[in-house]
């Protein structure tokens, strides 16, 4: 049995990690704007992932098409 809970909290975790993972190493925002989704994303979790994808970049960011 403990090995089953251990097994789920670590899967958890991941999936915690994930959206955390993908948006610091994004190029789509930087700066203070990385800043604020990642803040976002750890408090609000997957509901900001979500806005994330939708709405990121807020501007146009030249970097994106090198």
């Amino acid at each position: 049995m403990f090995g089953i809970s251990l097994t789920v909290i670590l899967l958890c975790f991941i999936i915690w990690l994930v959206p955390i993972v993908k948006i610091a190493r994004s190029k789509r925002t930087q700066g203070g704007e990385k800043l604020a989704w990642l803040i976002l994303i750890i408090f609000i979790f997957w509901f900001a992932w979500i806005f994330y994808l939708l709405l990121a970049p807020l501007k146009q960011n030249p970097d994106i098409h090198r």
